[in-house]
């Protein structure tokens, strides 16, 4: 996706009255003595963002006056100040998007210059808030847009989710969709379902309702906004924004109560195996009982997803002084006493099973970053699909020095070199560690996303850690592999957390 330039007004330059919001925000973060760097931080914003807004190269948006106000505490001046600004400004030369691509029937030429999002939790049940600023830069009129409700209570496990659902289907009551057209919701928006599944729905919102027809003509902009709710039984800890439209900002937050303690992370997610951390971080305001997780970007690309997770901690069993075993079971680790980790995994069929593989890798970065942050790894970490309940032949290794290791149907071919004794840990049973003999080189053959199979030789380190979710796969925990009369030691005499391997 490629915009032009839009035409802004510099605070101090001739016409200056009318970004009165720059001059306000640039007065508070004065007042307040942030940087911008810092003011950035506090808003969960990109620093480059916050400074063109406040140079005014960039136009803010409502969302943004909302954060400002929140980290400046500004008592409402900088949504006084936005709402002026809005008032006021002239009318600006919309951004040049290029062409549109992938878009659903209906809606070709069709530009998101804004997807804001707001998931709250409240007694048991999600209820999101999605408000979209829409652009159309086609030739035609647009009268309906499609809008994706889909559901996962364990994503990574399609044969738990199907029976889940199965079982106890999604339904229209328990979703209670509403829309709307125009800020401040001015007009309600009839809808139409477009498909219904148990886990899945798709529907069109029409750009008519009780107050008749307003469709969205070329060169036209508009905001809708739709509401619905989800009980917890059927979503999951997760809330993904997947690209599938042209879209300049897309921006989530995330509204829980204070007594869970929730704690909030994000993977950028492509069309490949491989997922990431957020490229920018995620902000955090703590406002009476409730606390708000934000974040946003700019200019995401087609076809990417954004993927929110979170843990209430308030929620979870855990004490003061717990075991490393009983925290690492806390943070949905299966724990060695589980006769499922003596299972050898079923390997996929790619590229068939590629949604499914790729969801199972979405669950495996996801328990690898709830325990990097309640451990850490000097030597690097790995984590098998049946550590986390999920029958299925893949693997995640992260390596000391933080490149991503993703093996489907992995098999040890050959091995060679010296072999060397080191200690190992577990996550499924960590309150102890044990010394394990492994050779330092292993050739592993293993199948990519899209059913290549390829040879990867790995070295020392690396070689153990791979080798060791290898083992998982197969049924079998490094105790197998220790020396006759040798016993791993608890964890409180060893010696080595958080240095690296020796060799």
């Amino acid at each position: 996706m490629t915009t032009g330039t839009t035409s802004t007004t510099e605070p101090g330059g001739p016409d200056a009255e009318v970004n009165v919001f720059a001059v306000e925000l640039e007065r508070w973060r004065d007042v307040r003595g942030f940087s911008r760097a810092a003011l950035a931080k506090a808003m969960g914003y990109d620093r480059s963002y916050v400074s063109k807004v406040l140079s005014g190269a960039e136009r803010p948006s409502e969302t943004f006056a909302g954060h400002a106000e929140a980290a400046l505490q500004a008592g409402g001046a900088l949504r006084s100040a936005f709402r002026d600004f809005e008032a006021n400004r002239p009318a600006k030369a919309r951004p040049v998007v290029g062409p549109v691509a992938d878009t659903a029937a209906g809606m070709g030429g069709l530009v998101v210059d804004h997807d804001d999002a707001t998931l709250r939790y409240e007694d048991g049940a999600y209820r999101l808030s999605q408000r979209r600023h829409l652009v159309n830069q086609g030739t035609e009129p647009i009268t309906r847009y499609l809008i994706r409700i889909s559901v996962d209570r364990y994503p990574g496990d399609p044969e738990r989710s199907n029976q889940l659902y199965s079982e106890n289907p999604l339904s229209w009551d328990e979703i209670d969709l509403h829309a709307w057209h125009g800020r401040g919701r001015a007009n309600p928006m009839d809808w139409t379902a477009h498909h219904d599944r148990d886990a899945f729905k798709e529907v069109w919102l029409l750009f008519s309702g009780a107050h008749g027809h307003f469709p969205l003509y070329p060169g036209e902009s508009c905001w809708i906004e739709y509401e619905y709710t989800v009980t917890e039984t059927h979503w999951g800890n997760w809330f993904q924004r997947a690209v599938r439209l042209p879209t300049r900002t897309l921006s989530v937050c995330l509204d829980f109560p204070a007594e869970l303690g929730a704690s909030v992370w994000g993977l950028h997610t492509s069309m490949t195996a491989q997922a990431a951390p957020f490229a920018t971080a995620i902000g955090r305001d703590d406002t009476g009982d409730r606390h708000i997780f934000s974040w946003s970007c700019e200019d995401p690309p087609l076809h990417a997803r954004y993927r929110l997770e979170w843990d209430f901690r308030g929620r979870a069993a855990r004490t003061a002084g717990a075991s490393p075993s009983k925290v690492m079971a806390s943070l949905g680790i299966v724990q060695d006493t589980d006769p499922a980790l003596r299972q050898v995994a079923r390997r996929f069929d790619l590229p068939t099973e590629a949604e499914d593989a790729r969801r199972v890798v979405t669950e495996l970065n996801s328990a690898a970053e709830r325990v990097a942050q309640a451990h850490t790894f000097g030597k690097g970490m790995g984590v098998a699909a049946p550590q986390i309940g999920i029958d299925r032949a893949v693997a995640i290794v992260r390596t000391p020095d933080g490149e991503a290791i993703t093996l489907f149907n992995p098999t040890i071919i050959e091995s060679g070199g010296e072999v060397d004794e080191q200690y190992e840990g577990c996550l499924s049973f960590f309150d102890v560690r044990g010394r394990v003999p492994r050779p330092h080189v292993i050739h592993v053959e293993h199948a990519d996303i899209d059913g290549q199979t390829k040879i990867t030789v790995f070295e020392r380190g690396v070689a153990r850690l791979v080798a060791h979710e290898v083992d998982h796969l197969n049924g079998k925990l490094y105790t197998d592999r220790m020396r006759d009369g040798v016993e791993p030691i608890p964890v409180e005499q060893y010696r080595g957390t958080g240095s690296t391997w020796k060799y």
